[in-house]
């Protein structure tokens, strides 16, 4: 997925993060970004990309509007600024790529259905040229380069990952995978400096998502008690 989704989605989680209850920072200082510890398989017909990003299309339409990505970005914790720059950047980045052959929309909407081509190169592969999840693929990276945890990755070992996947003739896709790589490590990490496996995996297939607005719920819920 394009790199400023992912970038945003990992600064929304900072910010839960510090308003997070002790319980949930005790989950993350497993390596369980909000609670996800249980091995999921996603099957390689499954379009996870597109999955993930109908998280934010709220009435279901198959077109993301900045309004529902500014809701959907609240509902998951994210600050009203912060709401607001996604709501910005992402369907500013996202709306006329998903939307080809058609003029340029002031509205901005994003086609979940073509959302595979905001996927950009120099990435894992872990999502296929259609935006399905391939589990050999994710396997494949604690394969190559978890040297010291089967399923977590060291900060050394997430920028062997990082530079295993750069493309010196693409450089946007390079500075989107290093962004989003770097972001995730330094805000999901546990505290042994891990980047765990089910972490990484709930960033695919989009299941952070659901997690992070249950989360948030119960928060919301808790301060009015």
């Amino acid at each position: 997925m394009h790199f400023l989704l992912k970038l945003l989605l990992c600064l929304s989680i900072l910010y839960i993060n510090m308003a997070s209850s002790s319980s949930h920072r005790k989950q993350l200082e497993k390596g369980f970004v909000g609670g996800i510890e249980d091995e999921k398989q996603n099957p390689v017909d499954e379009n996870v990309l597109q999955k993930h990003a109908a998280f934010f299309d709220l009435n279901k339409d198959g077109l993301i509007y900045p309004s529902e990505t500014y809701q959907a970005m609240r509902e998951i914790g994210s600050g009203r600024m912060l709401a607001t720059a996604a709501a910005v950047f992402i369907n500013g980045a996202l709306s006329q790529v998903t939307r080809p052959g058609k003029p340029p929309s002031p509205l901005f909407p994003i086609e979940v259905k073509n959302i595979k081509l905001a996927k950009h190169g120099s990435d894992s592969g872990v999502y296929d040229s259609e935006g399905r999840f391939v589990e050999s693929k994710f396997e494949e990276i604690f394969i190559k380069h978890a040297h010291s945890h089967p399923n977590a990755l060291t900060q050394d070992e997430l920028d062997e990952f990082i530079k295993s996947n750069r493309d010196p003739k693409d450089t946007h896709g390079s500075t989107g995978g290093f962004v989003e790589w770097k972001v995730l490590y330094q805000l999901a990490k546990d505290k042994n400096g891990l980047l765990q496996k089910e972490t990484i995996r709930g960033v695919f297939d989009g299941s952070l998502f659901e997690v992070l607005k249950k989360e948030h719920s119960k928060t919301i819920n808790s301060t009015k008690l």
